[in-house]
């Protein structure tokens, strides 16, 4: 593991980034040095934007992938390599505006009664009548029922 590799995980372990926000930064920042074939430390301001440019434009990500890279990159500048600023701008693709498809209490109720095993007819209900995403409704345990009050505690759920 390269030193600039360790301060960056040092720098997001004191600032309590999640797992996955380590993964995300890491992959985005070594891809920006396997991009130039050198270390990010050496980059200019120039050499940075047209990697980002090269996200946009030759990769076509979105822009919420866009945003995911320039967030790592300006991590590691400003909090890793103790830039003084990061004026690097970057032209994010438009956000796509699109409406979830809702279904409709027929629907499903067709596919609450299409589920057999008691289980998992359970875990559907609550996760369907909660609002629950499937990682939460697995990390549900007993002690996160209140009967009485008729609540659900959800602990971790997205974004802690």
């Amino acid at each position: 593991m390269t030193p600039l590799r360790q301060k960056m995980i040092d720098a997001m372990r004191m600032r309590g980034f999640s797992i996955r926000t380590h993964q995300s930064y890491l992959s985005a920042v070594s891809e920006l040095g396997r991009y130039y074939g050198r270390s990010p430390e050496e980059l200019c301001v120039e050499e940075l934007q047209a990697f980002f440019a090269h996200l946009a434009i030759e990769r076509e990500l979105s822009g919420a992938s866009c945003r995911l890279y320039l967030n790592a990159v300006r991590f590691l500048y400003l909090q890793v390599l103790h830039w003084p600023s990061f004026d690097v701008p970057m032209t994010v693709p438009k956000k796509a505006q699109r409406i979830p498809e809702l279904l409709t209490r027929a629907e499903v109720g067709r596919i609450l009664s299409a589920c057999a095993n008691p289980k998992h007819h359970m875990v559907l209900c609550t996760c369907y009548g909660c609002g629950l995403r499937v990682s939460e409704v697995v990390r549900l345990q007993v002690r996160h029922i209140d009967g009485e009050r008729q609540l659900l505690r959800v602990e971790q759920g997205k974004g802690a």
